[in-house]
């Protein structure tokens, strides 16, 4: 076969892979929790670029490290906004001759674009203080069900976990079993920089002084497992942290009231330290307190990303119905 037969038999093939190739959705991209904004610069160097700096960029609570709630990216508008559209997360503010604050969600999920604009710099100002709130949930949920989405594709074996605790959690490979007891396990995966480890454990709803400090109760039910959790001197375990208090909020989780309570850990008599987050869960089904938490050690790294892979593992949880 000549040169121009076999071209002529291979145009077809290449064409009708094109075409397939067209219509398949592109995925989206970009960083854990970064967004860009896309704003001209006498905007962004100016009261506008600082507002927005002060809530998107504010320090996020409970690390033993100053982190930015998101890192942020800033595109000049003459750039147009497609430039980063690949982006999970993309703010469009500039002035207008109309006030408008609007989200398109794209049919790609998760990815939000957000569009405030204002007559005026004042205009601009007010609508990001009344709208941030709100942004930062979608960006923070789009995050999270990402990193559920990433997670699905290789689960842990549930089996020892949902007949334990009757409960369906989608922890990913790569975390390992490091104790196993009666009423607690704990799971581990090492990374690069140290460690993330999920803590399961339940205690009699009888159990949980409902009348006294909860954030106390949550706290004694913490120190009280850090036994089981040891460094490699003798005599440490796990303690909360004592130099500031933990953040405390209330939420649902698998529709169930749950207290959420983020701090820093530390050995006691030892030098590690970190980060953690703990779900208390309310749960009149089974008659408990079901407690998940995450937690990391990850010295001289960030430790932002990794918390939020952690939530994100916690907040898939789904118990079972008797």
């Amino acid at each position: 076969m000549n040169k121009t037969h076999f071209l002529l038999v291979l145009l077809p093939f290449l064409l009708i892979s094109c075409l397939k190739t067209d219509k398949q959705p592109q995925p989206v991209s970009g960083k854990t929790n970064t967004i860009s904004i896309i704003i001209d610069d006498q905007l962004w160097y100016g009261e506008v670029g600082d507002s927005i700096r002060n809530k998107f960029a504010s320090p996020v609570w409970g690390l033993t490290q100053e982190e930015p709630l998101f890192t942020i990216n800033q595109y000049p508008a003459r750039l147009l906004e497609g430039f980063v559209t690949d982006s999970r997360s993309i703010i469009v503010v500039k002035k207008a001759t109309t006030d408008k604050f609007e989200i398109t969600r794209s049919k790609n999920l998760p990815h939000n674009t957000f569009r405030i604009y204002g007559k005026s710099v004042d205009d601009i100002i007010c609508s990001i203080e009344l709208n941030s709130a709100q942004i930062i949930k979608m960006i923070r949920d789009a995050e999270i069900e990402k990193i559920q989405q990433d997670n699905s594709k290789s689960l842990l074996n549930p089996a020892v976990i949902k007949n334990k605790f009757h409960i369906d959690l989608q922890i990913p490979t790569g975390y390992e079993y490091m104790l196993h007891k009666k009423n607690f396990i704990w799971l581990k995966n090492d990374i690069i920089s140290g460690n993330t480890s999920l803590l399961i454990y339940q205690i009699p709803l009888r159990n949980f002084k409902k009348k006294s400090n909860v954030v106390g109760n949550i706290i004694r039910m913490r120190d009280s497992i850090g036994t089981y959790i040891k460094g490699r001197e003798p005599n440490t375990r796990m303690i909360t942290g004592e130099a500031y208090a933990p953040y405390f909020s209330n939420t649902l989780l698998d529709g169930k009231k749950a207290y959420e309570t983020k701090g820093t850990w530390e050995l006691k008599n030892d030098f590690m330290a970190g980060p953690f987050i703990n779900y208390a869960i309310v749960d009149e089904t089974y008659n408990r307190i079901l407690v998940i938490e995450g937690f990391c050690y990850s010295p001289s790294n960030q430790e932002r990303d990794l918390m939020l892979d952690l939530e994100a593992i916690i907040k898939s949880v789904k118990i079972d119905k008797r």
